[in-house]
């Protein structure tokens, strides 16, 4: 996949925002860890579908849930909701920053929404960037209705831990928002001619550009909230996803027709991200390469740990979801899909650890340089004064 486009000028503009070095970060992340227990990010706001989704679909009406063994096997917790075995890249990103796991927006209660200030998780299972995908499931939390229980998370629970608007600005200036959604845009709406339309409304062109217009709406409405630090994840190589392969049986091992109409997407968000870091005043965006590190792990398994096997870890039905309480591989550490879905929490962990502290799959900055790069002044009084 191509970096931001004219990344020479994103990283000039990091340049002048701070003259801390790489060094320099690095270090300041031993001290903050070996000296204190601050965190190096006030929170972690997490929206997506259910690679990240933590127990919101729990309490949803929909056949896309996991809150039931063998999901979470590999969990502190058991089976919480999480699409995986264990933990997901936003638990991971999380623990790396310092904060504790970051609860999910409908497990709290009322009063538990007031008190969290660490970060909440509005991701769900099926959801996608447009308010229909995935509906033929059950209902879900589309993007567009994950930022407005954002928004009343910051109109109606967070002020209460503030002094004045300004302070909570401020914290939100300084908080992460992490963004990872669009695979159920063609899994469950683009692909599904049966259940929805866009296929018959959108070529594979068209739709990638829709997609992305509707996407910028909802970081700009996260930005008009106070968001300012934004890490967006592409989405990975569908068509290696065992659900794909099993369905066209490819004679590799991915069905690259697919591929190609997610790389429509892809190609075209490295430039959308860099628009909206230019626009949107004292704004970062962060664009994680996910799709070519998935893709590498397919394609060279054995370079990561895995044993190369496609098929699933535990036992599926005809959903592609776990079969409720029958026990899964005991190999757990060496396989990529868990269930015909999504990853193991081993590939999590990867593309996590990765973008947090390596020169990529994140540019042109990593989430460790982002959490510690100072909010512009400029921005915050903007965020007071909407």
């Amino acid at each position: 996949m191509c970096p931001i486009a004219n990344r020479q000028s994103v990283e000039e503009k990091m340049a002048k925002s701070s003259s801390i070095t790489l060094l320099s970060l690095s270090l300041l992340l031993h001290l903050f860890f070996a000296k204190s227990e601050i965190p190096l990010a006030p929170a972690l706001y997490v929206f997506g579908d259910s690679l990240e989704d933590s127990e919101n679909n729990n309490l949803l009406n929909t056949a896309a849930k996991a809150n039931y063994n063998p999901y979470g096997i590999d969990f502190p917790g058991g089976a919480t909701g999480r699409f995986t075995n264990g933990k997901t890249s936003s638990d991971f990103t999380g623990q790396s920053l310092g904060l504790p796991f970051i609860p999910p927006y409908l497990g709290l209660s009322e009063d538990e929404r007031r008190r969290t200030i660490t970060g909440l998780n509005y991701a769900s299972g099926s959801a996608g960037i447009l308010t229909e995908t995935g509906t033929a499931l059950g209902t879900n939390l589309g993007m567009e209705k994950q930022v407005q229980l954002f928004e009343e998370t910051v109109r109606t629970y967070l002020p209460g831990n503030f002094k004045s608007p300004k302070e909570l600005c401020l914290y939100l200036s300084k908080s992460i928002f992490m963004v990872s959604i669009g695979s159920n845009d063609y899994i469950n709406n683009y692909l599904q001619p049966e259940n929805y339309n866009t296929s018959l409304t959108y070529t594979p062109e068209k739709f990638a550009v829709y997609l992305l217009d509707q996407l910028k709406l909802r970081l700009t409405k996260l930005y008009n909230l106070g968001a300012r630090k934004f890490v967006v994840f592409e989405i990975g190589p569908l068509g290696c996803i065992p659900v794909i392969v099993n369905t066209l049986k490819p004679t590799t091992r991915c069905a690259e027709e697919i591929n190609q109409l997610v790389l429509l997407y892809n190609s075209g968000l490295p430039g959308v991200l860099e628009q909206l870091t230019f626009t949107l005043q004292g704004s970062i965006f962060v664009f994680g390469d996910f799709y070519s590190l998935s893709y590498d792990i397919n394609q060279n398994p054995s370079s990561y740990g895995f044993n190369g096997t496609i098929a699933p870890c535990c036992i599926v039905g005809d959903t592609g979801l776990c079969i409720k309480d029958q026990a899964p591989c005991q190999d757990r550490t060496a396989r990529f899909y868990w269930d015909l879905f999504h990853p193991m929490q081993e590939v999590n962990n990867i593309v996590a650890q990765r973008c947090f502290s390596n020169s990529s799959p994140c540019t042109p900055i990593n989430i460790l340089q982002l959490a510690l790069l100072p909010p512009a002044v400029s921005s915050v009084v903007r965020c007071v004064t909407m």
